[in-house]
Parts: C-alpha cells; structure tokens; sequence
C-alpha cells in the first residue's frame, strides 16, 4: 500500500497506521531524527506513540513547517501522546560511526526512553537492524505517516532546543541562529574562530578547518616531523 496524502491538507494521514492495527497491532511508534546535515551539535531522533485518531491540526515533516508551528505541535504531541521516547548522538559518536550510523544509533536510544513497549515500528527510509520488532521503512516517511511526522517534529524542536543551550557555551558561532547547518554565516564564524568543541571532525567544511588551523599552528621543525609520521 502506497501512503497517501491527507486530501484536505496535504499533509500525513494514519494510512499506515490503521493498516498496522488492521493486523493486530497495537502499539505503533513512528520515529525520525533530525540533524544529519549540520556541521556541529548532535544528531537526534524521537519515538512517537499516538493514540488512535489523534487530531493534530498542521502536522507534516519538520522541515515544511514554520518554527512557530513547531513549537505548538510539538507541546501538543508531548500531552497527547501514549509515550514519546527521545534518543541523541554526539558530535564525536557521529565522527567515529558516520552520521547514518549514529542516526540508526539515536533512534535505538529513542526507542529504549519510551514508557510503552511498542510492537510496531514505521520508519523514515531507514531500518533498525537486531530488533525483534517488527518494522516498515517508508520513503519520505516524515510527510506521509502520521506518526513519523510527529517524531520528526518531536526530534526538530528538541535538536533546535539544544543548539540555543550551546550558544550560550559558544556565542561566537550563533548557533542560536543556524542551528550548526553550514549556512554562509556559519562557514564565515568557523574560518574567524575555528572549530569548537562540538564541531563534527569527520565532516569535509570543518575537517579542513581543522588542518588549517594544524597547518598554521605548527613550526617549521613542527612541519617536518609530521612529513614523517
């Protein structure tokens, strides 16, 4: 069955909800994550429980909706939800796992912080290998299924949240703005100030930085020593 779109809004329907209940499931948890891109902060992913035919106004994936409504659907998931479980990686587990694995990774820790078991999983695109629980990946998952959408939301507004803590560590890169993603403003702080802490290394903007700043700081003594490393 192909998901399809919520006629009146455009947005996600419990298509693949229903269908899931349709086979006896029960307890059926969207999830999503939200910062694969950035160059600096974690990645973060949401499990959502909703109970049956949960109304929520302007829902869709994070990214087609202004913050303001974020915010709103975002408080009004977290009261009505049966369980919402949020799960983050950092910055260095990203720079050793890759961010692909390091999202997979959050989602796991998101699943584990949900007050209910479920025993149902759809997934935005990705499959969470080990788990006896059974599992549907949809493609562009986040603006077909309701549930996805709203872990999409739920892992947006959390990530966002977290990047304005960081400002207040790092105001030098006004990460308050940006949230960490590459933007003109950002890559311009990152060539005046460096990278910082929460940088992810193994990501190409900020890994030349980091050489730069090698190459710059070392002396000529310094510089042939490491020809021979």
């Amino acid at each position: 069955m192909v998901g399809s779109l919520n006629p009146t809004t455009g947005g996600p329907t419990e298509e693949f909800e229903v269908e899931a209940r349709s086979r006896g499931y029960r307890h059926i948890a969207g999830l999503d994550e939200a910062g694969r891109g950035p160059l600096a902060g974690p990645v973060v992913a949401a499990a959502v429980l909703l109970p049956r035919r949960c109304r929520l106004p302007g829902l869709n994936d994070s990214k087609q909706i202004v913050e303001s409504d974020r915010v709103r659907l975002f408080a009004e998931i977290v009261r009505r939800a049966t369980g919402v479980g949020i799960g983050a990686a950092t910055e260095a587990e990203i720079d050793r796992l890759n961010i692909l694995q390091a999202s997979l990774l959050a989602m796991r820790r998101a699943l584990l912080a949900l007050p209910v078991q479920p025993d149902f999983l759809l997934l935005d695109a990705v499959t969470l290998s080990g788990l006896s629980i059974p599992q549907r990946p949809i493609i562009k998952g986040d603006g077909l299924s309701f549930s996805i959408a709203a872990a999409s939301i739920v892992a947006k507004v959390t990530r966002d949240r977290l990047m304005v803590e960081y400002h207040r560590w790092y105001p030098q890169y006004n990460f308050a703005e940006h949230k960490g993603y590459g933007t003109p403003e950002h890559l311009r702080l990152l060539r005046e100030h460096g990278p910082c802490a929460i940088h992810r290394r193994s990501f190409a903007p900020v890994q030349r930085f980091f050489a730069e700043d090698r190459t710059t700081s070392l002396s000529p003594a310094d510089e042939r020593e490491s020809l021979l490393d």
